[in-house]
């Protein structure tokens, strides 16, 4: 049987990962939206094992109302993304600094 402190320590890893992620790699924003989304699991996950382990469900329920925005964010995103492709030929940071009208 897995304990909390297994979970919490899992998700402090991934959290660590999407960090990582984010610091090392300021480049590219495809890269930047994967960390940020696996950030967000990572809280999830702790959401997850919480409400478990207390009993209660509505931490469950909270991180599927989560995931929904998540996931419209997820859409969001990729779409600036694929039409900053399409204008620009890069999704570099540094490319995308200057905004004309």
């Amino acid at each position: 049987m897995l304990a909390l402190s297994d979970y919490l320590i899992l998700g402090a890893i991934l959290f660590g990962l999407s960090m990582a992620g984010i610091v090392l790699n300021r480049k590219n924003v495809l890269i930047l939206l994967m960390s940020i989304e696996l950030m967000l699991l990572a809280v999830n996950m702790n959401f997850v094992a919480f409400s478990h382990f207390l009993g209660d469900l509505a931490g469950q329920v909270f991180v599927f109302f989560i995931l929904t925005v998540a996931a419209a964010e997820a859409a969001i995103g990729l779409a600036i993304l694929v039409v900053l492709f399409r204008n620009r030929n890069t999704i570099n940071v540094a490319d995308l600094d200057s905004m004309k009208g």
